[in-house]
């Protein structure tokens, strides 16, 4: 089974932010088993699940930047949004086909949390702590 993996890497060190990350991994893993588990059946509602979950965590995210003033909360909100472009392009595939791949969900979210994770959350925990 396609699955993503958590790792500590992805924790920020914020309690509210590392446990809504590690609710969005087993998300999207229950998708990705779904998924797997009916190929052809819709998943529209998942994905739309999904991406309102992501999309709450960012606005927690986003609300706690900018009561700190946060000096890079442009760019942050910049890669947010790059997601959720990526996420509505995965939706639009999947309205259209009525399918979608676990291995390409779980790429695209993967390697752009190991990279968000690691890098623009991994700075604003400094920036916090």
């Amino acid at each position: 089974m396609t699955q993503l993996l958590w790792s500590d890497d992805f924790s920020v060190g914020v309690a509210s932010i590392d446990y809504e990350h590690k609710e969005l991994v087993t998300l999207i893993n229950e998708i990705c088993q779904a998924l797997e588990t009916n190929p052809g059946e819709s998943k529209h509602e998942l994905l739309g699940e999904l991406f309102a979950k992501i999309s709450a965590h960012f606005a927690l995210e986003e609300k706690i930047m900018r009561d700190h003033r946060y000096d890079r909360y442009k760019q942050h909100k910049a890669d947010h949004e790059k997601l959720l472009d990526d996420l509505r392009d995965i939706m639009d595939s999947h309205e259209d086909s009525g399918r979608t791949s676990a291995e390409k969900l779980v790429k695209a979210l993967g390697d752009w949390f190991g990279v968000h994770f690691k890098t623009e959350d991994a700075r604003l925990h400094r920036h916090l702590g």
